[in-house]
């Protein structure tokens, strides 16, 4: 059997990319290949659980459009599925008068965007929302909210093969080699062919891509852990719903912030450190032969000159709770090294380019047989329906 198209990784976007597939054309072939024993184990089932809204992202680009896209989709697939979900809204708060230039940049971008709603607010509304959190200014964004994806992702599984669609767990794609316009892909169980192969293979996409084209010759994955720590059930009262600080906006993440979790409790975190290995949740993992690909890659090492001091501060918060706790403080006082409790951590799928760029958008490129996702951090899970509506119209042009 030949199929028509074969996505290699069964997390959140290839998911809802063959959803959107068989959705738009159910008489197509389309196989999901996923190397794990279960479906979303790595970004997606270790995902923050935040509706993105869309506020970070340069307009027009495809992290904008494709998370105010995704948001919506997201939302209406979750009421008709009946996946639990809550739009809280969320403070971003600058704790220092340097940073309320970029956060009024921030609520100018979220205005750009189309997040009517996003506003200023002052010190005493930010207290209405957040009673314990401290700040110089704020804006308040209604449109945030939280999910579980791991259930998203597994809804999607369900509704793509009750419309016709395989799955086929625990094939590790090793090899694709092509063929008069057939891609043969060789897994750890059996070879499967495809007219079109889609790789959505999240921390091993760039490996996917250079097995059967030359489109990723000039990026590569490196992995970034983010450990997180839990408040004790006693002080979840000091977050009501999701605090964020203003981002650094040299560096492609976040900062450490607080997340009320849809499957219960508060999440504080993550920080962002090189992680040793593709799938290193913990210190301890080491792949010596990935790390040294990380390190020998010349746009990691022009990533590490550039950013070495902001690189040691991460680290050092991940091996000293007491530094942990201290960024956590600028937010929230009150919290104590004490109120923390270790939370566990993912590992977050970075495209570097040659030139030492951290890839800030969305990368979607395509070649006779194959169409990469090369790049799909955060807000990918939001943006989920979207970026896989994106990648579907690509591919059913070849079909038409």
């Amino acid at each position: 059997m030949v199929y028509d198209i074969a996505i290699v990784g069964g997390g959140i976007v290839g998911l809802a990319t063959g959803l959107k597939l068989i959705k738009s054309k159910p008489e197509l072939k389309i196989v999901i290949l996923e190397k794990e024993e279960q479906l979303a184990k790595h970004q997606t089932g270790n995902n923050s659980g935040v509706i993105h809204s869309g506020l970070y992202y340069k307009p027009g680009s495809l992290k904008a459009i494709n998370c105010i896209n995704g948001y919506h989709e997201l939302v209406s697939f979750c009421q008709e599925e009946k996946i639990p979900y809550e739009i809280t809204g969320k403070v971003v708060v600058a704790t220092r008068e340097e940073q309320k230039p970029l956060l009024e940049n921030l609520w100018k971008r979220g205005l750009e965007n189309g997040l009517t709603g996003t506003r200023k607010i002052s010190l005493d509304e930010l207290k209405e929302y957040e009673p314990h959190c401290a700040g110089v200014a704020a804006i308040h964004v209604p449109q945030t909210g939280i999910v579980d994806y791991y259930q998203v992702a597994l809804a999607y599984g369900r509704k793509f093969m009750q419309l016709g669609g395989s799955i086929l767990l625990k094939h590790k794609v090793l090899k694709i080699s092509t063929s008069n316009n057939i891609n043969t892909i060789e897994t750890s169980i059996k070879s499967i062919e495809s007219k079109l192969v889609i790789n959505c293979a999240g921390l091993y996409s760039d490996k996917i891509a250079r097995m059967n084209s030359d489109e990723a010759d000039d990026v590569k994955i490196i992995p970034f852990r983010g450990e997180y720590y839990k408040l004790k059930k006693e002080k979840e009262y000091l977050v009501k719903n999701l605090i964020y600080p203003v981002p650094d906006p040299n560096f492609p993440f976040l900062g450490v912030h607080f997340t009320r979790m849809m499957k219960g409790g508060v999440e504080a975190g993550p920080n962002a450190i090189l992680a040793f290995k593709r799938e290193g949740y913990k210190k301890s993992q080491i792949n010596f032969s990935e790390l040294a690909e990380t390190l020998a890659w010349p746009g990691f090492q022009k990533v590490a000159a550039k950013y070495w001091k902001t690189g040691f501060g991460e680290l050092y918060r991940s091996f000293s709770k007491a530094a942990f706790t201290k960024a956590l403080q600028e937010l929230i006082p009150e919290i104590q090294e004490s109120d923390l409790v270790d939370g566990g951590a993912g590992v977050r799928a970075q495209a570097c380019d040659r030139s030492g760029g951290l890839l800030d958008d969305f990368a979607i490129r395509e070649s006779a047989t194959v169409i990469n996702v090369l790049n799909a951090p955060s807000p990918a899970a939001t943006s989920s329906l979207s970026i896989g509506g994106t990648v579907a119209s690509m591919a059913l042009k070849r079909f038409e």
